[in-house]
């Protein structure tokens, strides 16, 4: 049996009604309106009750319209990249990332603080499995590994999955929080840790060119950090 299991077609069904929402709301902001969650879930013809389950606070949905929240810059990234090189492409997405989330670090922190209200009144609400992320992370891994299209489904599935712990406001709060590492060496660990976890990944597959783990490969003459 896979380690990583596909996803629900429950799970993606919810993540649609949530993105709705987000897109009604975004549209009635663009108007010149404080949208409330009634607002948008009219907008997004979805029942009020439905849109509670997924903002059950204003603050719930004003945190997911503001700047932490806009994807443009990493799919602008995603979108532009000129390298095959998956370990580049894998480093801009967590410098882009990872970098602008360290720089407003007190809004990702909120942010987190208010996904963690919401996945616990849900879950105290009856829903199994609150969905509280858009799971972004999964779809830029998948267009930074597309080059490795000989990859088993499988595999590249649970290799996503691993490089995803090193994207993101979790990973930086371990980094900060628990390991008390300051902002350069966060992004330092966690740009290790993914290439690390890249080339564990890669070495299982025959023919790969991929240097050992634990053998950083040189770029430019010095190793990345």
């Amino acid at each position: 049996m896979s380690a990583v299991k596909s996803q629900d077609p429950r799970a993606n069904q919810k993540a649609r009604t949530r993105a709705a929402i987000i897109a009604a709301a975004k549209e009635l902001q663009r108007q010149g309106t404080a949208p409330t969650i009634e607002q948008a879930a009219e907008r997004a013809r979805v029942s009020r009750a439905t849109a509670y389950r997924y903002f059950p606070t204003k603050e719930a949905l004003l945190i997911e319209l503001s700047e932490i929240t806009d994807p443009a810059p990493v799919e602008a990234l995603l979108a532009n990249l000129t390298t095959d090189d998956v370990e580049e492409r894998l480093l801009l997405l967590i410098e882009t990332f990872d970098g602008f989330m360290l720089a407003e670090e007190e809004h990702f922190r909120t942010f987190t603080r208010v996904s963690l209200d919401t996945w616990l009144r849900g879950r105290r609400n009856g829903d199994d499995a609150p969905v509280v992320r858009e799971g972004r992370r999964m779809r830029w891994l998948e267009t930074v590994l597309a080059p490795l299209d000989g990859l088993p489904a499988e595999r590249k599935r649970r290799l996503q999955a691993a490089l995803a712990l090193t994207l993101g406001g979790e990973a930086i709060i371990t980094m900060k929080d628990v390991c008390r590492l300051d902002n350069d060496e966060t992004l330092a660990v966690l740009r290790w840790a993914a290439i690390a976890l890249l080339r564990a990944g890669l070495q299982e597959v025959p023919g790969s060119g991929v240097d050992q783990p634990g053998t950083p490969k040189k770029r430019n003459g010095r190793i990345p950090r």
